[in-house]
């Protein structure tokens, strides 16, 4: 199917990922609504373009695709399922695209009164943070009836580089989940064995730029800790985040039976970070917390 240019879009959460992509559509010449509870959030957007709404229901109301990119499953079941929310004041026939990370469950149980109420739902995680959003290099995990998807391939071709189609309703937010415990775990690895690395008398840019094409590299290695050793620690993607999505991970393992001891202990090490005063950092400042622990070692 064409991408409709003149059909508005709506985006609900203008957050650093939802106003990024809300961004993107803008700057690619889509009209784009978009409504959020932080007035910054809002100014933001409105500078790239984005009409701003009253509330949920006059953004919601008119739009032919309605994105939400909220923080938790709460925000999500009030932007989909309350008064004022998509179920109740979107047309029949209007795409519903939820890209927050959040349980499957909840996904499936908003699904139910959306389709009841003839929405398209698809149930679109996302891999890449508000740098490659506003580039339109996410990539997009997306659960979805087959049509639904096919249809709305040319609107997400203009946020993403790639969709991958994981079946329906729900499985799109468990391969997000399964995703974050492997990126998370992967970053934790390597910022304590690159500092076990430097405190054994390796310089941190020649640790890295070996490290980088060995076999044991990631892509949050090679992306992330060069920020590191420039002491770079803006949040792309927080450590706070990065704690939050691995109790979902666990969640859902412990849901499905599945024992993991490494993401528990990963989810233990985020949050001793987030107790040492590094939530709103970027995730690679656990490398900062290996370092006080060395720093402290040869007080």
């Amino acid at each position: 199917m064409a991408d409709n240019m003149w059909e508005p879009v709506c985006v609900v959460g203008l957050g650093a990922m939802g106003g990024a992509v809300a961004a993107r559509l803008a700057a690619a010449g889509r009209e784009v609504v978009g409504y959020d509870l932080d007035e910054v959030a809002v100014r933001r957007a409105a500078e790239a373009g984005v009409t701003a709404s009253a509330g949920p229901a006059e953004a919601v109301t008119g739009a032919r695709t309605v994105i939400t990119s909220l923080p938790d499953a709460a925000a999500v079941r009030a932007a989909w399922c309350g008064p004022g929310g998509l179920v109740r004041h979107a047309a029949p026939g209007t795409f519903a695209v939820e890209l927050s990370t959040i349980d499957p469950g909840t996904m499936r149980e908003i699904a139910v009164p959306a389709r009841a109420a003839g929405l398209r739902v698809v149930d679109c995680a996302v891999s890449g943070g508000p740098e490659e959003a506003a580039a339109g290099a996410l990539a997009l995990i997306a659960g979805a009836w087959e049509a639904d998807l096919r249809d709305l391939e040319p609107l997400l071709g203009r946020i993403g580089t790639s969709i991958a189609h994981t079946g329906d309703i729900g499985t799109g937010k468990v391969v997000k989940l399964v995703n974050n415990l492997m990126s998370m775990a992967n970053v934790l690895v390597a910022a304590e064995a690159f500092q076990i690395g430097v405190a054994a008398g390796v310089e941190p840019e020649r640790h890295f730029d070996v490290l980088s094409r060995s076999g044991g590299r990631s892509h949050h290695f090679t992306k992330r800790f060069p920020w590191a050793i420039a002491g770079d620690f803006r949040p792309r993607f927080t450590v706070a985040l990065g704690e939050k999505d691995l109790g979902l991970g666990l969640d859902l393992a412990r849901s499905v039976g599945v024992p993991a001891p490494a993401a528990s202990v990963a989810r233990s090490m985020y949050a001793m970070a987030v107790a040492e005063g590094l939530a709103g950092q970027d995730i690679v400042a656990l490398n900062r917390l290996y370092q006080r622990w060395a720093e402290r070692a040869h007080e």
